[in-house]
């Protein structure tokens, strides 16, 4: 069984699963308390270089063991100092789990971890 990897440091093999990641990333910074999506080494890389960015939403990685397994989903967030963290971090991961119910309803429940990087 091969695994297939969607991270911040190769583009999507599949552009349906850039637009869910892209989805996933929209739906997550429109959790309360969330400041913004961490930026990945790849994001700030290009911003330094000046090169647009190529649909990789920063702070978001998606892997599918096979086609038909869950989302194995990690979101790396930066939260803002007046919300509770783990409230964040339950808020952000819900979202997460019913926004890819949603978008993809006949697969099964993903596994969603969500690490709080840092407070602003």
């Amino acid at each position: 069984m091969t695994a297939q990897r969607v991270d911040e440091a190769a583009p999507y093999q599949n552009p349906a699963d850039a637009t869910l990641a892209v989805e996933v990333a929209a739906a997550v910074e429109g959790v309360a308390g969330v400041a913004f999506l961490r930026p990945g080494l790849t994001d700030r890389l290009r911003s330094v270089l000046g090169r647009g960015g190529a649909g990789v939403p920063a702070g978001v990685r998606m892997s599918r063991v096979d086609g038909d397994g869950p989302w194995q989903v990690e979101i790396h967030v930066v939260a803002l100092r007046r919300a509770r963290t783990v409230d964040v971090a339950r808020g952000v991961r819900d979202t997460v789990e019913r926004r890819l119910d949603a978008l993809a309803p006949t697969l099964p429940t993903p596994r969603v971890t969500v690490t709080v990087t840092g407070l602003v």
